[in-house]
């Protein structure tokens, strides 16, 4: 069986995509694809329309490669992934919502990001179509005697995004839950054509707020490999200082949450306090509290200084004194462990059909980080352990998450005391044609991926963000199954999914 550098290679390559390779496929091929896929010798990265054509980022674990295969559209149809493998079934639904490409034999014909709101069908299509009625959205049937079904959202108590929860249940244990998205849906994708690359970088950044450091790194990885561009070392450390200082906050803010749900509010004032820490060092350095717009193509916007150089020690060392006090608290306390351990239990064959990244697939024994398999700068030049559990319950997801705070602290300090002299921006080259580029960011959550079509003039063409939520929002669904729904609280923050990044 070839790999899938030597698949690739026998497609259409398309030689201005980089770091990765491209090719345009026959629809033999993309079967075969699919086939690698559906027998889990390969992972889905990533699928996404385009004009007339449909694009499929790929992994090749064994071989350690990454690639993308593309299938022209015929009559604007191509035959559906999500029918053979189902990671594929709701990236395919937005795809047909977005371009109006039908993939032939896909099992859900529903719609997914169309509510029939919108003042257009098919957006992003090369001709949009005047909008039609319509029906009332079927959820999934479950039948059985005593069964009862709890409609939660889209809007929920607390300031939190917009997502319809579904539950049918018998008693209090879950039979099955089922969720709506595309409530948050901004046309990110749509508003990006025709920007130049610093003002889609600026959306980039607001795909999904709390990680706005990864979406505006891998967009600027994407836009430079794209170009062919090497951005200043000084700024590639401090890329990474800000993804690292973005993770510690949210894994942080996670951990006090998780506890909350558990009606264990002691460990959310405490980490909320370590969070409030992490974002006031952040704005007193890089000039905003969730570090917006200060990664950009060609490097970073602001330097660091020596005072910034102690604050974020001092952060570091305020972090490390307290964070041991609690991980004791949370180990032992009993009525916390009895609401965490054993509860939203994900199987590892799940995690690996879906690859699942971040904590949720590294709570599953999954072990795959972008930092560690693409070894992007300068983590290729950090020490750093990826903790993998394979318990798969909420308990795992949180060790997981407070394993990798102290793995992001020896990281800062591994960064500010490398940090090389420097200028921290350079000014990109313009393309000489048309160019592609790609990158894979390890976000709080898990891996990010940006893809985007330069014209000749450096515009954008064509741009897709894939937020890790598409493949862990999925298995939210499989952990609640058996469990009651007084758990789906805290089965749910374990996750923490986006709402934003998912629905673009």
């Amino acid at each position: 069986m070839d790999d899938l550098g030597e698949f690739l290679k026998r497609g259409k390559v398309e030689e201005t995509h980089r770091p990765w390779p491209r090719a345009v496929v026959t629809v033999e091929g993309w079967f075969q694809a699919i086939g690698r896929l559906e027998s889990g010798a390969w992972g889905l990265l990533g699928l996404w329309g385009d004009t007339d054509r449909v694009h499929m980022a790929l992994f090749d674990e064994p071989a350690g490669k990454i690639g993308v295969a593309t299938v022209k559209t015929v009559e604007r149809r191509y035959p559906s992934v999500g029918r053979h493998h189902p990671p594929a079934i709701r990236p395919e639904r937005a795809i047909r919502d977005l371009f109006g490409i039908e993939p032939e034999g896909l099992p859900d014909p529903r719609p997914w990001l169309d509510h029939g709101k919108w003042p257009v069908r098919h957006p992003l299509a090369s001709g949009p179509s005047e909008p039609i009625a319509q029906a009332a959205y079927a959820f999934l049937p479950a039948e059985g005697d005593g069964l009862h079904r709890i409609a939660v959202g889209p809007v929920h108590a607390g300031i939190i995004e917009p997502g319809h929860f579904r539950f049918t249940a018998n008693g209090e244990t879950v039979v099955r839950l089922e969720e709506r998205f595309g409530y948050a849906h901004k046309g990110i994708e749509a508003l990006m054509r025709g920007k130049d690359i610093e003002g889609a970088a600026r959306l980039a950044a607001r795909t999904s707020g709390d990680s706005t450091v990864a979406y505006g790194f891998a967009f600027a990885r994407a836009a430079e490999a794209a170009l062919g561009f090497k951005p200043p070392a000084r700024a590639v450390h401090l890329r990474a200082l800000m993804a690292e200082i973005e993770r510690l906050a949210n894994h942080l803010g996670d951990f006090g949450a998780i506890c909350n749900d558990a009606a264990f509010s002691l460990m959310l004032a405490h980490c909320a306090v370590l969070r409030e820490d992490c974002l006031r060092a952040a704005d007193k350095i890089f000039g905003h509290r969730m570090m917006r717009d200060c990664i950009v193509p060609g490097g970073t916007a602001s330097d660091i200084d020596r005072k910034g150089i102690e604050a974020i020690r001092a952060l570091v060392a305020g972090i490390e004194a307290r964070l041991p006090r609690l991980l004791d608290l949370y180990d032992n306390t009993a009525s916390l462990q009895d609401r965490t351990v054993g509860t939203g239990i994900v199987r590892p064959s799940l995690a690996r059909q879906y690859s699942a990244g971040g904590y949720v697939g590294r709570a599953c024994g999954r072990n795959f980080d972008a930092r560690r398999v693409v070894a992007y700068a300068p983590y290729d030049r950090l020490r750093f352990d990826v903790p993998v559990l394979d318990a798969g319950d909420v308990n795992a997801r949180v060790l997981i998450r407070t394993g990798e705070i102290g793995e992001s602290l020896s990281m800062i300090r591994q960064i500010l005391d490398g940090l090389p002299e420097g200028p921290v921006r350079l000014p990109l080259p313009g393309p000489a044609a048309v160019c592609e580029g790609m990158a894979l960011v390890e976000g709080f959550r898990g891996d990010i991926l940006a893809w985007l079509r330069l014209d000749g003039a450096g515009r954008i063409e064509r741009c897709h963000l894939r937020d890790p939520s598409w493949f862990q929002w999925p298995l939210l669904e499989a952990a609640i199954e058996g469990n009651i729904v007084a758990d789906f609280p805290i089965c749910n923050k374990s996750f923490n999914c986006s709402y934003s990044g998912h629905d673009l």
